[in-house]
């Protein structure tokens, strides 16, 4: 199903219809302020053997990143000092993927192995914020990837659905998205690391 939602003023009927699929364990294609997206609510295993399926991955091979609507819920899910939370307030939401480690709140599924970390989003996209407050959870989520696509051909929604409409559940048309990736910083050891620079400014961090 392609939902054609406003970037701007997304519509609130549009909104609760995809947040009914997502709570009834569907898989979502959406915008962000990086890529196009895939993702399904937490804690919906089917839904994420989907979405490694349509990337072609196992499980061994690929980490979700949990997508919340605000810092108070990334805390939840993460531990955060204080000067952690002061530095992650300056910059969210944003195009940033954040590593921290996980609390016992996230699934041990997600966590990487020995050093129990979990990578954490909160995205500055109007329409997926409207999601996630309607939502009332976090996403299961990784970066649209398709063997065979490039990544340009994955920035319309309308061929997104030509791609897999077949194999997801709903396809969040919201425009075109940047395709910069999302800056990586890894937080967990305490002094911020900057695994990955991209659109997120890392001004701060250096």
């Amino acid at each position: 199903m392609l939902f054609t939602i406003h970037p701007d003023t997304p519509q609130a009927r549009l909104i609760e219809q995809v947040v009914a699929i997502f709570r009834n364990e569907g898989v979502v294609v959406y915008p962000t302020d990086s890529s196009y997206a895939i993702g399904c609510i937490v804690g919906n295993q089917r839904g994420m053997d989907r979405i490694l399926k349509i990337r072609q991955e196992s499980a061994k091979d690929h980490y979700f990143s949990l997508i919340c609507k605000d810092l108070s819920e990334l805390s939840h899910y993460a531990v955060v000092d204080n000067p952690q939370y002061r530095l992650l307030k300056a910059i969210l939401p944003g195009p940033y993927t954040l590593i921290l480690r996980g609390t016992k709140e996230v699934p041990k599924k997600l966590l990487m192995p020995k050093r129990n970390t979990v990578g954490l989003r909160v995205p500055n996209h109007v329409i997926i914020q409207a999601v996630l407050a309607e939502l009332g959870a976090p996403i299961l989520s990784t970066t649209l990837k398709i063997p065979g696509y490039e990544a340009h051909e994955l920035n319309d929604a309308t061929v997104i659905n030509e791609i897999i409409g077949d194999h997801v559940d709903a396809i969040i048309d919201g425009g075109a998205c940047s395709m910069a990736p999302t800056t990586v910083i890894d937080l967990s050891e305490g002094a911020p690391e900057v695994l990955r620079k991209g659109q997120g400014s890392t001004a701060l961090f250096e």
